[in-house]
């Protein structure tokens, strides 16, 4: 994390970032049953700060049925793009899996 990152985030900011880094840990929990290491990052970018919570995952967990179908990806997605910022998941170039979310602070938020 950058240091004083969190320090400086609005409240609504913050509690994204929290709902997403718990979302992210919850699916790698789920999903990656094979993964030995996660990684979190929080850094500033131009206009906002960058999330992002990674595994070394390859193999996908057996879910049953009543483990699948959540929303919680596409809810999050929704939260992001309400708040004018992005996320995105899916296979790391280096194996794995990744979440990558940019939210922008106050002054940069639609109205």
């Amino acid at each position: 994390m950058d240091p004083g990152a969190a320090d400086t985030l609005p409240a609504d900011v913050a509690a994204a970032v929290y709902r997403i880094v718990r979302e992210a840990l919850t699916n790698i929990r789920k999903h990656a049953a094979d993964a030995t290491a996660v990684r979190i990052g929080l850094r500033s970018v131009a206009g906002g700060v960058e999330l992002r919570v990674a595994n070394d995952g390859g193999a996908p967990a057996r879910l049953g049925e009543q483990a699948r179908g959540g929303f919680g990806l596409a809810g999050l997605t929704e939260r992001a793009e309400a708040m004018g910022g992005r996320l995105a998941a899916g296979p790391a170039a280096e194996g794995g899996w990744e979440l990558i979310a940019v939210l922008p602070l106050d002054g940069d938020r639609p109205a």
